[in-house]
């Protein structure tokens, strides 16, 4: 079972380091009207949950909807204009994390990845029992 889980976390570590390489390829060379604000807003909920899965490597069933209230949270704080209120708009990285224009598209790309999460957590069980 320890070997299980091992897998489960080296899948997830590297899942989350190639999806944030990927997230930065897309912020500093796609200037699109596609892949920037709707590819990125759905890959960013698989990289939450890839990186909470590396920390714990057993599933935790409702793990795609707290990823998802929490990316609702996040945008809610661009609607507040919070990187104004914190002080820190002059500043390109924390601008690019926390985000600074709300829009109800992306709450519906953070559900799509989301929905992509809870698909793969009911597939997980197949993939991992493969190659013992």
């Amino acid at each position: 079972m320890k070997d299980v889980f091992r897998k489960k976390r080296v899948f997830f570590f590297l899942s989350t380091i190639v999806l944030l390489l990927i997230e930065i390829i897309i912020a500093l060379y796609v200037n699109d009207r596609i892949i920037r604000p709707y590819v990125g807003d759905i890959l960013v909920t698989l990289l939450i949950y890839c990186f909470i899965r590396t920390l714990f490597a057993k599933g935790f069933t409702w793990l795609p909807l707290w990823v998802f209230l929490f990316a609702c949270f996040v945008e809610f704080l661009q609607y507040l204009n919070f990187v104004e209120i914190i002080g820190v708009s002059e500043n390109v990285y924390m601008r690019t994390i926390i985000g600074t224009s709300f829009s109800w598209l992306d709450i519906v790309c953070y559900g799509i990845g989301c929905i992509l999460c809870f698909i793969f957590q009911l597939s997980e069980p197949r993939i991992f029992s493969r190659n013992k």
